[in-house]
């Protein structure tokens, strides 16, 4: 009865206390690669959990509680119009600066709301990869062929792993879409166009919290820069008046979660996370104190937290330890990686696609990296495929998104993207070698 019962704990017990018995403690490279996890997983706290996954783990549970399941499936449902709502998902990235990770908590937001599997996943490629940013600095450092051909591509790549996905499961959107055609349309609640503006407020804090310094010391980008936090600030005074004004706050509570941001941000100008940390703080507080929606809007985006954030940090620990970060050794030798890479062979492409899908990126971090490694011998196939793919994907990523949609969809999803980087990069690199 024991080995018919016990016998899968017993097999983990047992490989579980040989790799510890065998961890090689002492080789420099691993000590070198745990150190390196280390480091990557704390920059990811400092650099995105703050100001990236925060705030789009509000944006998500707002979509879960403010945005009506009758409206997202009118607009990016089964059935709705494939022009507006592949329109829309495709281009979602122009406006969302983006890493491959702070899109997560979005993603799940629409597609549990009842979106449809192609344009959640058109959405999915698409608020990483096309980043508008990304774009420009690709074409100002690595060639205007090079940023015209990652543009085309993941517009192109969006709405066709959009439109893949779908056709494969087409039978269960058909069912969706059969469960959802008499959803009625909720009466009352507030007008479509204060919706729009909360959201905007609180996108418009994602961005510019998030806005990276340009190389450039001068134009429209390094002025963005300057003011960023400036900009943030008025979002966030905009996002105070309407959860005062349409959404019951009591406006002493606004003015008090108001007043240490303000006062710390002052105090310590040159950390401005500070002040962003203690608004981020108050509002929790506030709005999880409270019954109504607001308190919903909290507890929807504290249950994508918890989902998704453990599953990140995971993630970027294991991909710290077996790649290290820009410039620094991983259990896998970056030499290995660079020469896998060289020339235009459709074998290297597809290394190159396949090695940035589960490499983690920061926005805009990808450029200098395809830069680096075109200057130690990288085609330019294998540098588009590794631009298509590696912005979009990560191994962090891959795990949320099996949290959310399946094993299966998430192997065809990134199957389907490292295939589509692998084809472009390839046919790039015969015109451009």
């Amino acid at each position: 009865m024991f080995w018919r019962t016990e016998w899968k704990t017993l097999t983990y017990m047992v490989l579980g206390f040989l790799a510890c018995f065998y961890l090689p403690v002492g080789w420099p490279r691993f000590d070198a690669s745990v150190m390196e996890a280390l480091h990557l997983v704390r920059w990811y706290a400092e650099e995105h959990v703050l100001l990236c996954l925060v705030p789009a783990f509000f944006i998500a549970g707002a979509i879960a509680v403010f945005v009506s399941q009758a409206s997202v499936m009118k607009y990016l449902g089964p059935t709705a119009n494939k022009w507006c709502a592949y329109g829309v998902a495709s281009c979602s990235g122009t406006i969302l600066a983006v890493c491959s990770c702070t899109v997560l908590p979005l993603f799940a937001g629409i597609y549990r709301m009842g979106a449809g599997l192609g344009p959640a996943t058109a959405f999915l490629y698409s608020g990483p990869a096309i980043n508008i940013l990304a774009i420009i600095l690709t074409a100002r450092i690595l060639g205007p062929s090079l940023g015209i051909a990652r543009a085309v591509g993941a517009v192109l790549f969006s709405v066709l792993i959009g439109l893949a996905m779908h056709l494969v499961y087409r039978r269960e959107e058909a069912g969706k879409a059969a469960a959802m055609a008499d959803l009625p349309e909720p009466e009352g609640g507030r007008p479509l166009w204060q919706t729009g503006v909360y959201f905007a407020l609180m996108v418009g804090i994602l961005v510019f919290a998030n806005w990276g310094r340009p190389s450039e010391p001068t134009g429209l980008w390094h002025a963005i820069h300057a003011v960023k936090w400036m900009l943030t600030a008025a979002f966030s005074l905009g996002l105070a008046f309407v959860l005062v004004r349409w959404f019951g706050l009591a406006a002493w509570v606004a003015g008090v979660i108001a007043l240490p941001p303000a006062v710390l941000g002052f105090a310590f100008p040159e950390q401005p996370q500070i002040a962003f940390v203690a608004g981020v703080v108050g509002l929790s507080i506030a709005t999880s104190l409270r019954e109504d929606e607001l308190g919903q809007w909290f507890s929807s985006s504290w249950g994508f937290a918890k989902q998704i954030l453990p599953l990140l940090l995971f993630g970027v620990l294991v991909a710290g330890l077996l790649l290290g970060r820009p410039g620094h050794e991983g259990l896998i030798p970056s030499e290995w990686v660079n020469r896998a890479v060289g020339g235009n062979s459709l074998t290297s492409v597809f290394l190159a696609s396949l090695a940035g899908a589960f490499m983690y990126f920061a926005t805009l971090t990808e450029v200098p990296i395809v830069q680096g490694l075109i200057g130690s011998g990288m085609g330019q196939g294998p540098a588009l495929a590794l631009l298509l793919a590696g912005p979009a994907l990560s191994l962090p990523n891959m795990l949320v998104i099996r949290s959310i949609m399946g094993t299966q969809k998430t192997v065809v999803f990134v199957s389907l993207v490292v295939a589509m980087a692998t084809l472009c990069g390839y046919v790039y690199g015969l015109f451009f070698a």
